[in-house]
């Protein structure tokens, strides 16, 4: 790898496994310092930071619930302290409650909204008091915020339009202090979330397989670079030709 991040601090939230570990092993690799979250993977947690520690990465593992502001602000607070600073803020903590509207339970709303959209918003106003001119914010989305694909996924795309259209809003917000706020928009991916429905999928996309997570990591690692400076307040989806 390039070492292109080197001196630079990231907070990877929900990185202890598939996306997040891809995205949080590529910015170690091309040199940043990394910290990420984990809610109840502690020992895949613990694995993960030993293992790029022994690479001779500067890596740490903090617990955190995305559900509990509390919890989100802590976790960038250590992250800054830690490290002396945050220049890249990953937000990557996610959940998906599957269920058809007649059904959906009022509980399983909240805390829906609570991860994917709150700990968002949470994340980003903790991460700016950190960041000075460079600073990168990123957010993993979905095609689900602008193609549902599936029964009982209505509050899930709700919540990746709803990140989708506050990134536009941080773009906005934020370009004055050269920060940029962008959304990736995965489509279908090998990872916890596709697990026994990968085959299914697979006939709906053009390249014919579902996508790796090292190929959303590759997208979060070069918005991160000094070359993605001119892109703000984007959607960019990498989906195999899903939404073609």
């Amino acid at each position: 790898m390039s070492q292109s991040l080197s001196n630079q601090v990231a907070l990877v939230t929900g990185g202890s496994r598939s996306i997040g570990a891809a995205i949080v092993r590529r910015l170690s690799a091309d040199g940043a310092k990394v910290a990420f979250t984990y809610s109840a993977s502690p020992d895949k947690a613990e694995a993960l930071a030993r293992d790029l520690e022994a690479s001779g990465g500067e890596v740490i593992a903090i617990k955190a619930d995305s559900a509990d502001p509390d919890a989100v602000r802590s976790a960038v607070a250590r992250t800054a302290e830690h490290f002396g600073g945050l220049d890249i803020l990953v937000n990557n903590a996610g959940i998906l409650i599957r269920e058809t509207v007649e059904n959906y339970d009022l509980a399983d709303f909240d805390r829906m909204f609570a991860v994917n959209v709150r700990a968002v918003f949470v994340a980003a106003q903790a991460a700016t008091k950190h960041m000075s001119e460079g600073g990168r914010i990123i957010t993993i989305g979905s095609v689900a915020g602008d193609r549902s694909g599936f029964p009982g996924a209505s509050v899930y795309s709700a919540t990746k339009g709803a990140v989708a259209a506050m990134t536009r809003g941080l773009a906005r917000d934020l370009s004055p202090r050269g920060i940029t706020a962008n959304t990736i928009q995965p489509g279908p991916t090998e990872s916890g979330m596709t697990v026994g429905g990968g085959e299914m999928l697979k006939p709906l996309l053009p390249v014919g397989r579902l996508g790796k997570d090292t190929e959303i990591a590759a997208l979060v690692a070069y918005l991160c670079s000094p070359e993605a400076a001119f892109i703000t307040g984007s959607a960019l989806t990498i989906d195999g030709g899903y939404l073609a």
